[in-house]
């Protein structure tokens, strides 16, 4: 089965269990059964069971799975052990934290590269990947393949620099600039405003103390 014909929801959820397959001890024991993974993780045992039996064949009854062999298929569903190169475009801090964030590889994609305008970033290797001026985008977009870009500029550099993108041969933007982005057809456009969550999370706090009083 591939990743397109997995939910969205089914696909947030199987890096979680890569996690924690990995984090278990590995003096432990070989196998793992869906019923303990739920409750190391706070999931339904039924959802875990259906979303494992997606992505591996080893499950047996009473007996689980092989922890390595089911840690293999989760790495191959993902695409782990054939990574996804994505650039970043702006170094500033969001591009910062997103260059130092480790948990795309569980989805089998890695930043490789920043690019940035300012020339006292431009130059610098921010945590282990370098940051080359953005004039040379496009160039290097083409010379290295590079089919996602990562838009984290001001609103008012994102459309050049998501057409540079685009020209050099990008097929899918992430989008952190509050600002809609004009692309052929033939390119996805994930927009992402990170205040979304926070709105949600502080009307579901009033409504919860407002159920208390």
């Amino acid at each position: 089965m591939s990743v397109q014909s997995v939910s969205k929801q089914t696909l947030q959820r199987l890096p979680q269990y890569l996690n924690f397959l990995k984090s278990m001890p590995r003096a432990g024991a070989a196998n793992i059964s869906a019923t303990a993974i739920a409750e190391a993780l706070g999931l339904g045992d039924v959802q875990v069971r259906k979303d494992l039996a997606l992505v591996s064949s080893g499950g047996r009854p009473k007996v689980g799975y092989d922890a390595d062999s089911l840690i293999a298929d989760l790495e191959r569903f993902l695409g782990y052990d054939d990574a996804t190169s994505a650039v970043i475009v702006g170094a500033g801090d969001l591009g910062r934290a997103l260059l130092g964030y480790h948990g795309f590889a569980a989805y089998g994609i890695e930043i490789v590269a920043a690019f940035e305008h300012d020339p006292v970033r431009s130059g610098q290797t921010i945590h282990g990947k370098p940051v080359f001026p953005v004039e040379r985008l496009q160039e290097l977009c083409k010379r290295m393949q590079i089919r996602i870009g990562i838009i984290a500029v001001p609103a008012g550099e994102a459309q050049a620099v998501c057409d540079a993108l685009v020209e050099g041969g990008v097929r899918a933007v992430w989008n952190f600039a509050p600002v809609v982005l004009s692309t052929p057809k033939s390119v996805l456009v994930q927009n992402e405003d990170i205040a979304v969550p926070l709105a949600v999370l502080s009307k579901r706090l009033t409504r919860k103390l407002a159920e208390r009083e």
